[in-house]
């Protein structure tokens, strides 16, 4: 994958990828952010074969990405749980 790939990735991510608690929100969602993420790297001009080439579907990385968030958060709250207590 490119650079240019790499970094509209990465940056596409870290923007748009946000915790959702429900997994079947998350899975709604995932979809709906591959959608968004290919259209976005149609207009960098960026193909979405030559990011899947790298990362595999799509889809499937956005949703890990959500699961991982959820659970960060999850784990935050607990831990702010404790410490009020």
């Amino acid at each position: 994958m490119s650079e240019h790939a790499i970094e509209f990735l990465q940056g596409w991510i870290g923007e748009k990828v946000h915790c959702q608690h429900s997994p079947v929100k998350i899975e709604t969602q995932a979809e709906a952010l591959a959608r968004e993420c290919a259209a976005k790297a149609a207009e960098e001009g960026i193909l979405l074969e030559e990011i899947q080439e790298e990362v595999g579907d799509i889809k499937e990385l956005i949703a890990s990405r959500l699961e991982e968030a959820a659970e960060a958060s999850e784990h935050e709250t607990k831990s702010d749980d404790k410490a009020s207590e």
